[in-house]
This record gives C-alpha cells, structure tokens and sequence, in this order.
C-alpha cells in the first residue's frame, strides 16, 4: 500500500472541488469558510482536486477553479492533491475491507432498492456476489449515529440512513465518493473538515468507515476529525446552488464584492467600508470575525 503519511500534529484543513466546472457563489462560500478557519487555527489549508468520476469532469475547470481562488486572495499551503493519483490506496483498502470481511458486492439497482423501502437493507450481504457489474458495499456494522459539529452542535442520524452499507465503489467501477473522501483525509492527515451542510448526514458514513480504517489498523490509527458545515446557497428555486442546477460562474471582475457576499453568508458582519478594502484586509476581517464567532464563542 501507498506510503500513508505519519500522524501530524496541529490543524490541517483543506477545500476539495471537483472539476466540474467554474466554482459558484456556493462553492466559494466554502471556500472562503474552510480558508478562514484553517487561518483562525493558524494552520494549513490544503488544495484537493477531486477528480476521480471522469463523465461529470469539465475540460479545463481544474486550472479555472485555481484561478479563481487565487484571485480571491485564497492562497493554499503546499501542491495540489489529485485525486486520481489516490486510486491505488483506494484499492488497497477497499482489498483489506474485503480480507477482513467488512466489505461485499452487491447487484441491486436504485429501483430495487426504492422499491424495498428507500434505504439499503443489506440484501446482498449473505450471497457472495461476484465483483462483475456491482457495486462494493461497506459492512456497516458499528454505524455511528451522531456526531458534535462545530457550527450546529450534536447532530443526530436516522438509524435507517446511518446504518446503511453505503457503496465504496460504483457498478460502473468508479470510486464513490464516501472511499474516495476518507481515504484522501487520511492521507493528507487533515485534522478539521469545513464544507456544506449538504453532507451533515453522510459525514457519519464517513465517520464510520474512518474509525474502522483505524481500529482495524488497515491505515494508521488516527483520530476522527473534527466536522463543521456550513450554510447553502439556494437558487429561486429552493434547489442548491450547484454545477449540476447550473449555478452562474463567479464574476472574477467582482472578487471584492463576491468575498463580501460570502462573509455576510457566513454570518460575519462586514461593514460596507470593507468593500473598499484590499482583498488581504478583507480575508484579514474574515479570519478575526470567524475567530470571534465560531472558535473564541466554543
């Protein structure tokens, strides 16, 4: 297996995009959240591109997506993680999942499964599928069904959806993104997560197979890391600011205006005279006014 870095100390945080296309409103405002609490911590944000699922991925809007936080001031800490250079430990522990019987294949559709209830009931787990056109399943066993997140307090989980064998990999033999999104935390030694509220409850997934890649020694024990998820954005609509609801591209001729935005999103009361300050005092104003509401306050 790929050489998994020791266990680090301090925060390390990171934004993981996928290329997709030009970031939003949306995408910039967890941007600009996981960026301000890494500077709040003085520690690390990290740079991960997440680009593992090749039907969805936009020619290009890797090297856009740079580009645009660089012009909103977001400067991050070391190389860019590629994703698909992970594919490898993805692998390997999805093959130790397997040896330690913590993983199995599974043929049922979307249709069978919404037709049996809504959520996976572990109807494969006993019928030794063959790997051929299924999906691998994670034996969820031991789910974990609440957590503490920073920003919205003790968030508690259906049983039904926690305790589901969530899909490691696609029937189509990509790497779904629960693996995917673990596996790339682990190895970045990321300490504390800042991303939407869109995933406040697959985080338990996560937790889960996180606290079994530890506890069965498959990767270096490591600590859970710590979770906060931040507002959406919604369109007119209701709906999610997203690629896919195609959410309008950033105006890059508006980084000041754009970052303010996202500060009041954040709940961080600018006043309108930081319109006209330096992108480096705006940032500046954020990392003190996030410290004040989300870390001084806890």
């Amino acid at each position: 297996m790929k050489q998994v870095q020791s266990t680090p100390t301090g925060y390390i945080g990171r934004f993981a995009p996928s290329p997709s296309g030009p970031l939003h409103a949306g995408s910039l405002l967890a941007a600009v959240g996981s960026y301000l609490d890494a500077k709040a911590h003085q520690g690390q944000w990290l740079l991960r591109i997440e680009n593992i699922d090749p039907p969805r991925e936009v020619e290009g809007s890797a090297g856009i997506i740079c580009k645009q936080l660089e012009a909103h001031g977001l400067h991050w800490d070391g190389p860019i993680l590629w994703q698909s250079e992970s594919t490898q430990v993805f692998q390997d522990v999805l093959n130790a999942l397997e040896q330690k019987q913590l993983a199995y294949y599974c043929t049922c559709t979307r249709a069978e499964i919404k037709a049996r209830g809504g959520h996976y009931d572990g109807h494969c787990r006993t019928l030794n599928r063959s790997a051929h056109e299924a999906s691998a399943r994670f034996l969820n066993d031991t789910p974990i069904l609440s957590y503490q997140d920073r920003i919205k307090g003790t968030i508690e989980v259906p049983s039904e959806f926690a305790s589901e064998d969530f899909v490691l990999r696609r029937r189509d033999q990509l790497w779904a993104y629960q693996l995917a999104v673990v596996c790339d935390d682990y190895l970045q030694g990321v300490s504390h997560i800042v991303r939407g509220e869109d995933l406040l409850f697959p985080s338990v997934w996560q937790l889960s197979l996180w606290q079994c890649l530890s506890e069965q020694r498959i990767l270096p024990p490591r600590v859970l890391p710590q979770l906060a998820h931040l507002p959406l954005l919604l369109d007119p609509q209701g709906q999610k600011l997203s690629k896919q609801n195609h959410a309008p591209a950033l105006d890059e001729t508006k980084v000041r205006e754009n970052l303010y935005q996202a500060l009041v999103d954040l709940k961080l009361a600018p006043s309108a005279q930081l319109l006209e300050a330096e992108i480096e005092d705006m940032l500046a104003f954020g990392v003190g006014a996030w410290s004040q509401r989300y870390i001084i306050s806890n």
